[in-house]
């Protein structure tokens, strides 16, 4: 399996909705056109910041279709799969699949606390649904209440086909460094989950991240990728420092709610985080926002 267009920096991408949560096709293409032409090189259709949660499959399938017809092939599209059953997960992939998604990337359930051969039969099934499909493991501690292991993946990565890489947002650089070393040896590829992080995790080998700021300033993102694979790696972590106070301000919002509110202040226009969450309101957190923005000469 060619895994060689699986790297550099892949946004999770932004849904724009309307007033009835319906996605807003018109601003979704503009954003598609939006992140490829900031340098990512990778779209991730509902992953955390696309609010998944929120959608349901028959508004999935809509989404990716627009993605992918936008995204014409310039760089590849992954659909983010995050839903508890086995089955349900089967069911999206092949959705997935079926509607021109070049990957797919697979959330550990949510609630539940599997056991490692749980987990194990669980990713296994889903990627054999799929055998031709690259499946990347998700590995979202913060999110899920538990961590994927170092064996698991170990195992998963050398026994399953198509399941050849992962992002790791565990923010644990340890973990995210055993992931790689005990995969190095058969090309599995490990992408950072943490922004913040970008510069560490490529140091360590990864080949690169799944970055929600992309959002709203791929230029700066990307270029902490592009300028470590040039081998400038001063300019590569001036570009990390820029944008870290950016994307430490969003701690201080509501979860996923500052992308949103970030890509609006930049002119962006894609509309309302999904109900129950709002927009940031006026006060120390959307200040905090505003402030790390004009540092950064974003607005």
């Amino acid at each position: 399996m060619d895994t060689s267009l699986i790297k550099g920096v892949v946004v999770p991408i932004l849904t724009p909705i309307d007033e009835e949560e319906r996605i807003d096709e018109a601003r979704l293409r503009s954003q598609v056109n939006y992140v490829i032409e900031g340098g990512v090189l990778g779209i991730l259709a509902f992953g955390s910041n696309g609010e998944f949660y929120m959608v349901e499959e028959d508004e999935m399938k809509r989404g990716l279709e627009i993605i992918v017809s936008e995204a014409r092939g310039r760089v590849p599209v992954y659909f983010g799969i995050g839903a508890i059953n086995t089955r349900k997960c089967i069911r999206l992939a092949k959705m997935a699949v079926e509607n021109g998604a070049y990957g797919i990337s697979v959330l550990q359930p949510m609630f539940l606390k599997p056991t490692e051969e749980e987990l194990y039969l669980h990713f296994k099934s889903i990627a054999e649904a799929v055998p031709s499909t690259p499946m990347l493991l998700y590995n979202n501690p913060g999110r899920v209440g538990y961590s994927i292991s170092a064996n698991l993946v170990d195992r998963l990565a050398h026994e399953v086909e198509n399941i050849v890489g992962m992002k790791d947002t565990s923010g644990d650089i340890t973990l995210m460094e055993e992931f790689i070393r005990r995969t190095r040896d058969c090309g599995f590829k490990v992408f950072g989950g943490k922004d913040t992080l970008l510069y560490a995790a490529l140091c360590h080998g990864a080949v690169g991240g799944v970055c929600t700021a992309a959002n709203f300033m791929p230029h700066l993102i990307t270029d902490v990728y592009n300028q470590f694979i040039k081998g400038d790696y001063k300019a590569s972590l001036e570009a990390q420092f820029k944008l870290n106070p950016v994307r430490l301000s969003m701690d201080a919002a509501s979860f996923p709610v500052a992308a949103k509110d970030m890509a609006n202040l930049i002119g962006r226009d894609v509309g309302n985080p999904y109900r129950p969450n709002l927009p940031t309101p006026e006060g120390k957190a959307r200040d905090g926002i505003v402030k790390a923005m004009k540092n950064a000469d974003l607005i």
